[in-house]
């Protein structure tokens, strides 16, 4: 059990209360609606990209080229298996709390132990997010536990074994684009990550009484090679493009593409982690779901020799991905700081 956490943000949020509490409140700079903040235009909106188009290919290295975030349809996954990941996660927050703690982290298992929790980092002075989450280790299959799983909503653990399978199998698919686009060998990405390690995270962010005090989720870029997300049609996502926070609005049967920051050192910074945060609002809860596609902790990720000279040298060094994964939690993730930390000429 997380003993020395923070009450259920969930469990906050139905108290009624009507004032942030401290913990929670976010460093003026970092707030949704900063007065820095600047406009966003109207037409500018993460790329859709259609896996079924024979123009596939090239949309992906446009979208990876120009903004390390993509929405694509057409990928070949069920309509009924999102729904059912969804509609999983949405009853497993609506359950009582005495069922979903039976089911919580284990804080002496370390930084994102397996379960439901709320707070994710090692450091105890960082602020808060407005957001309780379920993480559930997925592969390789050694790792995966069903028993760790919710067991009283039906049909959970079997929708979450589909979904991971589904997931390993587009991010794998869509790595072999990425290489390909860079005139790697279509499996050069997968290579260089190894034996994947999978996570999948859903995370139920509460109406939020100081929407604008808070955030669901800090900026930052994910620490691995590609992550696929789904969301709700609550909408509160945004990624960061040319110094503006841009909405994802929902697409039902779209999936969110975001590449992360090995992929960015394997491509020698051609294609850039994409930095996003999620925002809360005062009516209405939201619910997403993240798979995360990782090197086991042991690798070590090296930037790709082709893609490296003398007019581009590379930018990057060498890291074991276990060292780069405890800074990360150690340090809390800020945006980019974890991988501009690797620069070699920052």
């Amino acid at each position: 059990m997380e003993t020395a956490a923070p009450p259920r943000v969930q469990a906050l949020a139905e108290t009624g209360v009507s004032r942030l509490p401290a913990q929670y409140i976010q460093p003026p700079e970092h707030r949704p609606a900063h007065p820095s903040s600047s406009p966003v235009p109207a037409a500018l909106s993460v790329p859709v990209v259609d896996l079924s188009s024979p123009n596939a290919a090239d949309a992906v290295r446009a979208a990876c080229a120009d903004w390390g975030a993509f929405h694509v349809v057409g990928h070949g996954v069920p309509g009924e298996l999102l729904d059912a990941v969804r509609g999983a996660g949405l009853a497993f927050f609506r359950a009582p709390m005495e069922d979903k703690l039976r089911f919580a982290c284990d804080p002496a298992r370390g930084a994102a132990a397996e379960g439901y929790g709320s707070r994710m980092l090692a450091n105890d002075d960082s602020v808060l997010d407005w957001r309780d989450y379920f993480d559930h280790h997925t592969l390789p299959e050694s790792r995966r536990d069903p028993a760790h799983w919710p067991d009283f909503v039906p049909g959970y653990r079997d929708t979450i074994v589909k979904y991971s399978n589904s997931m390993k199998d587009l991010a794998q698919r869509l790595l072999r684009i990425i290489s390909e686009n860079l005139n790697l060998p279509p499996s050069y990405i997968e290579e260089v990550v190894g034996e994947v390690y999978q996570n999948i995270t859903i995370s139920y962010y509460s109406p939020c009484p100081q929407p604008d005090l808070a955030l669901g989720l800090q900026s930052h870029s994910d620490m691995g090679a590609i992550t696929l997300l789904i969301q709700d049609d609550v909408g509160g996502l945004e990624v960061l493009k040319d110094g503006m926070w841009i909405p994802v609005a929902p697409l039902p049967d779209g999936i969110l593409v975001i590449l992360a920051d090995q992929t960015e050192i394997i491509t020698n910074g051609r294609y850039k982690s994409s930095v996003h945060r999620a925002v809360v609002n005062a009516e209405r809860a939201r619910l997403s779901v993240a798979t995360f596609y990782d090197p086991s902790k042991s690798r070590k990720i090296c930037t790709a020799p082709q893609l490296v000279s003398k007019d581009e040298p590379q930018k990057y060094r060498d890291v074991i991905y276990g060292d780069y994964v405890s800074s990360w939690y150690s340090k809390g993730p800020e945006g980019k700081r974890n991988i501009d930390a690797l620069l070699i000429q920052p």
